[in-house]
């Protein structure tokens, strides 16, 4: 009895362990929130997820979105993309706020993929808002570092994590604990592409997942560094200069299989050919850029 209960149990174990592996050979999806993952309340916020695989039939997978108070189950519709479920939370409340994650299964034989990375989706608006500032002053040049600084109210006491916020992104740029009531976000040689409206807010890691109201907007303009404009100035009469000396070689070549067309006397004998001088003097000349200008 015994040698025959270990042989199912070593069965169940094989058996389960195939299913793993065949779980594991599905890639996780990608979930992401739109128009962002920290909005106010009453606001409505899409999660996507989303698979490329080609080892299933995309018509027969079904999505499940886990996290907060919801648990929801979609398959693609017809006119979606191949692998793309499209979750609708409308007016959010607090108690929507958490982490979310999402997976996919196949019909039969069930095999299910790993879940998603974690999404997490925070309500704001339940404490004052911090402020943000920047140690720089004015511009700020490609290439310096920026450190922007989050600080909190002083009578809010509790742990917070801070997020930098840039408007038109619909994830944090980065998440830090606070050292004290602050914390810096540094942006290591920026460049144009990071010119924007930045804000932080402070929340809560954990259940009830509480978030601060937005700070008020910080605007960053980055601009080209002055080394990037003198390389394209220098590029610029390099060009110039390359392009004369090409048509200078031309007319070189010009000039000599004239002579060769010519008798030897005739071209010996004369000094200045008035033609030849006078097509010399139509060779275009370009004009070459000073770097201060």
């Amino acid at each position: 009895m015994i040698p025959g209960f270990l042989s199912l149990l070593l069965f169940g174990l094989c058996v389960g362990q195939r299913d793993i592996r065949r779980a594991e050979s599905f890639p996780r999806p990608s979930i992401h929130a739109w128009p962002s993952s920290m909005v106010p309340a009453n606001s409505n916020v899409t999660v996507r997820c989303s698979t490329t695989t080609r080892e299933v039939n995309f018509r027969d997978i079904k999505f499940a979105l886990k996290g907060g108070r919801n648990v929801m189950e979609s398959s693609p519709s017809s006119d979606s993309p191949e692998g793309l479920v499209e979750f609708y939370l409308s007016g959010v409340k607090t108690s929507d706020a958490g982490e979310y994650t999402c997976e996919y299964r196949t019909g039969r034989p069930t095999r299910r993929s790993p879940p998603s990375d974690v999404l997490l989706l925070l309500v704001t608006g339940n404490f004052p808002k911090p402020s943000l500032k920047v140690h720089q002053r004015g511009e700020v040049t490609a290439g310096e570092n920026v450190i922007l600084q989050c600080q909190k109210p002083r009578h809010v006491i509790q742990p917070h994590m801070f997020a930098l916020l840039k408007k038109g992104t619909s994830t944090p740029i980065k998440l830090q604990r606070a050292v004290g009531m602050e914390t810096d976000f540094s942006l290591p040689s920026v460049t144009v592409s990071d010119t924007g409206a930045y804000s932080c807010v402070y929340y809560q890691p954990r259940a009830p997942f509480y978030a601060s109201e937005p700070s008020d907007h910080l605007m960053i303009l980055v601009t080209d560094s002055p080394g990037a404009t003198s390389t394209d100035y220098t590029m610029g009469n390099l060009i110039r200069l390359c392009l004369s000396a090409v048509i200078m070689v031309l007319m070189v070549a010009f000039l000599v299989e004239a002579c060769w067309s010519q008798k030897w006397s005739q071209c010996g004998s004369s000094n200045e050919d008035p033609i030849i001088v006078e097509e010399l003097k139509q060779v275009p000349q370009l004009p070459v850029e000073t770097m201060g200008t």
